[in-house]
C-alpha cells in the first residue's frame, strides 16, 4: 500500500495545528490566564512551551516520519533487534479512542451552541436562563446523542477521501475561516467600552498577583498547560509526521505549528478576557466560561447573534480540526494492523466512536450517579483523566526515551532524521537534556497531577491512585531499559 503524503507545506502545518489546536486552547487556557495573573502567566508558558513542547513535538514528528507509519507500526518498525518498545504503541492506540470518547461530546456541544446561536438563543436571555439551557442541553439524551453523531459522521466523512482530497482540503479551509473569525472577534472584544482595563491584565505583567497565586502553583499550571496544548503523547501528531517529505528539517515546522498553536491561545485571550472586564464578568471563571459566562456577554452585546454564532463557529471550527485528525489515527491503525481498505476502516471506526461516545453523553443524565473520580464527577471527567492526567504524559515519556535510548531508536538516528532537510536544526548539544532533563519533568507532570487529583479525597483512596500512578509509571521505564536476551545465546 503507496503512503501518502501531503499535497504542500502549508498543508502539513496547517493539518498539524488543527490536530493542537483545540478547545483547550479557548476553553482552558483564557480562564487558567485570567486565575493566575494575566501576562505574568502568559511569559512563563511561553518559557516552558519553548523549553519542553516544542523537544517533545520533535521527537513524535521523527518517529512518525522516520518510521513511515502510525504508532500502531512505529515503535516495531525503527527499535533496534533487541528492544522490547512494542506494548508502548497501545499507549497510543488506547488514547486515540478514549479521547474521541469524549472530545466528540464536547465538539457536539459547540456545534449546538453554533446553531442556538444564530437562532438567537441568547438574545435578551437572562443570566438564569442561559444557565438553564447548558442545564436542560445536559439532560436531554436525544439532543446529545444526535450533535455527538452528527460531527462524528462529519469528521469520518472527510476522512473518507483521504489526506490529500480530504483531510488536507477541508483542513485548509476551516483553518483559514477560524484564524480570520478570531481576528474579526478579537477586534470586536479590544474595542468594547470598558475592555481598557482587560487589556492591561493580559499584556502588562503582575508579579504581586502571580505571589497572590502561589508561585509554585502559577508556574506548574503554565508547566502543564504548556505541555498539554500540543496534543503531544498518544500519536495524534505522529501520524502526520509519517506523511510529511524529507525536504524540511522538524524543527522549523514544530516552531511553526507551536506558533500557530500559540497564537490561537494568546488571541482567544484577546476575545474573551476584555470582553469579560467590559461586562463585569471574572476571567478565571472556569470551564463555564464558554457555556454559561460567555453567552451572558452576547446577550448583552449589540449584534448578539451573530457575534454568538461566529463564536461557537470559531470553536466548531477548532474541536473538528483536532477530532478530523485523530480520526485519521483509528483509520490508519486499522489499514496497518488488518490491512483493511479506507473505506472499510472508516465505516467501522465511525460504528465504533459513535459507540463508544454513549457513555459520555448518559454521564451527564442517565448514569449520572457514576462518579468514579468522587463526588460531582462524571464519566468525561474519568476519560479526561485517564488520557490528560496519564496517557499524554506516559506516552510523551515514552518517545523521549524511545529517541534517546540505544535499545530504542537511538539519539544517532534520531537527530538526522531531524535535521534532514532544509530549515532550522535541532542542537546536538542537547542530547543530555532530552535524555535526562525532559524525562525528569514529564515524570514531575506526572505525578504532581496525581497529587493535585487526590490529595483531599481521603489517605486510602490517595495512597492507592499513588501506587497505580507509579506501577504505570514503572511500567514505561521497564519498556525502555529492558533488553531482549539474544535468542541464539
Amino acid at each position: 500500500m503507496k503512503r501518502e503524503s501531503f499535497g504542500s507545506r502549508l498543508g502539513f502545518i496547517l493539518v498539524s495545528a488543527g490536530c493542537a489546536i483545540g478547545i483547550g486552547n479557548v476553553w482552558k487556557f483564557p480562564y487558567i490566564c485570567g486565575a493566575y495573573g494575566g501576562a505574568a502567566f502568559i511569559l512563563i508558558y511561553l518559557l516552558f512551551l519553548i523549553i519542553l513542547g516544542i523537544p517533545v513535538l520533535v521527537c513524535e514528528f521523527a518517529v512518525g516520519r522516520g518510521s513511515r507509519k502510525s504508532v500502531a507500526l512505529s515503535f516495531d518498525e525503527l527499535q533496534s533487534k533487541n528492544g522490547k518498545w512494542t506494548p508502548l504503541k497501545f499507549i497510543g492506540i488506547i488514547g486515540c479512542y478514549m479521547l474521541m470518547m469524549f472530545y466528540t461530546t464536547v465538539g457536539g456541544w459547540l456545534m449546538y451552541y453554533c446553531y442556538k446561536g444564530i437562532r438567537g438563543s441568547f438574545v435578551n436571555a437572562s443570566s438564569d436562563n442561559i444557565s438553564t439551557q447548558f442545564s436542560q442541553m445536559l439532560t436531554d439524551v436525544p439532543t446529545m446523542l444526535f450533535w455527538t453523531i452528527l460531527i462524528c459522521v462529519i469528521g469520518f466523512a472527510v476522512c473518507m477521501f483521504g489526506l490529500n482530497n480530504g483531510i488536507e482540503r477541508v483542513t485548509k479551509v476551516m483553518m483559514t475561516a477560524l484564524i480570520l473569525i478570531m481576528v474579526v472577534l478579537a477586534i470586536r472584544s479590544v474595542t468594547m467600552a470598558g475592555a481598557g482595563e482587560g487589556i492591561r491584565f493580559y499584556l502588562i505583567p503582575d508579579f504581586h498577583k502571580m505571589v497572590e497565586s502561589g508561585i509554585g502553583n502559577v508556574v506548574f499550571a503554565a508547566l502543564s498547560q504548556a505541555f498539554f496544548t500540543l496534543s503531544i503523547g498518544i500519536g495524534a501528531m505522529l501520524i502526520f509526521g509519517s506523511y510529511l517529505d524529507q525536504s524540511r528539517s522538524l524543527t522549523g515546522e514544530a516552531v511553526n505549528i507551536m506558533f500557530l498553536d500559540t497564537f490561537v491561545a494568546l488571541t482567544a485571550g484577546f476575545i474573551i478576557i476584555p470582553a469579560c472586564f467590559a461586562y463585569g464578568i471574572e476571567p478565571g471563571a472556569g470551564p463555564s466560561l464558554i457555556f454559561i459566562t460567555l453567552p451572558n456577554i452576547f446577550a448583552q452585546m449589540s449584534g448578539g447573534r451573530i457575534w454568538a454564532f461566529l463564536f461557537f463557529l470559531f470553536l466548531t471550527f477548532a474541536a473538528l480540526s483536532t477530532i478530523i485528525a485523530v480520526f485519521e489515527n483509528l483509520v490508519m491503525f486499522n489499514m496497518e494492523l488488518l490491512g483493511w481498505r479506507r473505506k472499510k476502516s472508516v465505516l467501522v471506526c465511525a460504528a465504533l466512536i459513535i459507540i463508544l461516545s454513549i457513555p459520555c453523553v448518559l454521564g451527564f443524565n442517565v448514569w449520572s450517579g457514576v462518579q468514579l473520580l468522587g463526588e460531582g464527577s462524571t464519566i468525561m471527567d474519568l476519560e479526561d483523566f485517564i488520557v490528560s492526567n496519564n496517557l499524554l504524559p506516559l506516552g510523551s515519556l515514552g518517545y523521549v526515551l524511545f529517541c534517546t535510548r540505544k535499545n530504542g531508536w537511538g539519539w544517532d538516528a534520531f537527530i538526522k532524521e531531524v535535521n534532514t532537510g532544509s530549515g532550522m536544526k535541532f542542537p546536538k548539544t542537547l542530547r543530555g537534556y532530552v535524555n535526562y532533563g525532559i524525562p525528569a519533568i514529564i515524570i514531575v507532570i506526572y505525578l504532581k497531577g496525581y497529587y493535585d487529583k487526590f490529595k483531599d479525597m481521603g489517605t486510602g483512596i490517595f495512597v492507592g491512585w499513588m501506587i497505580f500512578a507509579i506501577v504505570f509509571l514503572a511500567w514505561v521505564i521497564y519498556c525502555a531499559t529492558s533488553v531482549e536476551k539474544d535468542r541464539t545465546e
